[in-house]
């Protein structure tokens, strides 16, 4: 199935006016999402209806806003209206609602958002006048979100304003809307208001058994306190929201205001926050880097430990037990005299105590050549292999050190005054 020029993919939903699809644009490969509706449709509902789908792209697609949905093309065959649009795979705000009340941080960023994209559309014109939670789709980026499905908004120096036309969701609209009359940008100032006290409490602001009731709510009655569906929340916020759901339009404030309130209220949230929770993000570079470097010098160290221990003697000595027994003193050198106990004393004479070896410059020196070469053989051996020429030299070093170490020892018992 083809719309226009685009491969329909499969049906996503069905939207305010129409069906929404899935679809690919073959000229760019991008996948677009398309909202469609029926032409006979539109003419049945009113000589009014055809061109207030088109106003849908016209006024969106002047909107170029990384919180509002991106509008691509616009058309018509020979039974449908279309628009191709930005195709958002995440939830809806809806979607997010009917799980579990937000947090305090997320409802914030979420609906400082949503005022950032509406003082943008106010600015060149542009009023949503159907402002809700389905009309929000988190996209997953970083909890980005995009305010969607500008369908009955309108332009707001467009002589086809349909004053006494009463449209949008009752829950969320403000009164001057139900009344049907003048409609300006305060108009989704109090909408906005709506979504933001059911994020923060998990109930609507207005709400009722019937239309009748919701409708009457609106435009008479005040919501129940938020502080009381949720204690803890700052005055501040509590201060705002009840501006924001003023019956007045005078008495609200502006797109750009809310976003100036919401995020000093943001600032201020994140300040009382306890500093554990504050410090973990800073650890986390800490710890990401770190990570890796102890892995290293826990396997560098354990590798220095095991030659150390297990080096060629003494593994052979683990090997063969008797080797250790019966292998040969170190021959001393010529000309020293040897003095050799009984062998009964040997047996029955308590082992020598150790004693520290003394502090020798030479000694610290080949120590220190020691620890060089098994860090650079521990490299090689995480590098490469164990065949490596550069690690069997090593290993040649290393034993030329342990026999030198040893026959300085030697010296040193003979001679101590050297």
């Amino acid at each position: 199935m083809k719309i226009g020029r685009y491969e329909v993919l499969e049906e996503i939903g069905q939207g305010a006016m129409g069906t929404v699809y899935r679809a690919r644009d073959p000229l760019i490969e991008r996948t677009v999402a398309i909202k469609t509706v029926d032409i006979a449709q539109l003419r049945h509902e009113g000589a009014d209806a055809e061109a207030r789908f088109l106003r849908e792209a016209q006024s969106a697609g002047r909107l170029s806003h990384p919180n509002i949905v991106t509008i691509y093309d616009v058309g018509e065959t020979d039974s449908l209206a279309y628009i191709a649009m930005e195709y958002l795979s995440g939830p809806t705000l809806r979607e997010v609602l009917d799980h579990a009340r937000m947090p305090l941080d997320l409802a914030l960023d979420t609906a400082r958002q949503m005022a950032e994209a509406l003082a943008f559309a106010h600015a060149h014109g542009v009023i949503h006048r159907d402002v809700k939670p389905s009309n929000v789709v988190v996209t997953g980026h970083r909890g980005q979100i995009k305010l969607t499905d500008f369908g009955i908004a309108h332009l707001a120096n467009s002589e086809q304003t349909q004053t006494g036309q009463m449209l949008g969701s009752p829950r969320y609209m403000s009164p001057e809307q139900v009344r049907g009359g003048e409609i300006d940008g305060r108009s989704d100032i109090f909408s906005l208001g709506a979504v933001l006290y059911e994020m923060l409490t998990g109930h609507h602001a207005f709400d009722g058994d019937s239309l009748a009731t919701i409708v009457y709510r609106v435009v008479h009655d005040a919501p129940v306190d938020p502080a009381r569906l949720r204690p803890g929340l700052p005055a501040g916020l509590v201060e705002l929201l009840g501006r924001m759901l003023s019956k007045s339009p005078q008495d609200r404030p502006d797109a750009p205001a809310v976003v100036a309130a919401l995020h000093a209220l943001a600032t201020s949230a994140a300040a009382t926050r306890p500093r554990a929770d504050n410090r973990v993000p800073r650890l986390l570079p800490v710890v990401a880097f770190g990570a890796p470097v102890a892995v290293f010098l826990i396997v560098g160290v354990g590798i220095i430990v095991i030659e150390y221990f297990l080096g060629p003697g003494r593994q052979a000595a683990l090997t063969d037990p008797g080797a250790a027994v019966h292998a040969p003193a170190p021959t001393p050198a010529a000309g020293t005299p040897t003095l050799q106990a009984p062998r009964e004393a040997q047996a029955s004479a308590p082992p020598p105590k150790k004693t520290a070896a003394p502090e020798d410059p030479y000694l610290a020196g080949l120590k220190r050549k020691q620890v060089e070469l098994r860090l650079r053989r521990t490299e090689l051996l995480l590098t490469y292999t164990a065949q490596h020429p550069d690690v069997v030299q090593i290993d040649r070093q290393l034993e030329q050190l342990r026999a030198e170490r040893q026959r300085y020892l030697r010296q040193l018992r003979r001679d101590p005054e050297r």
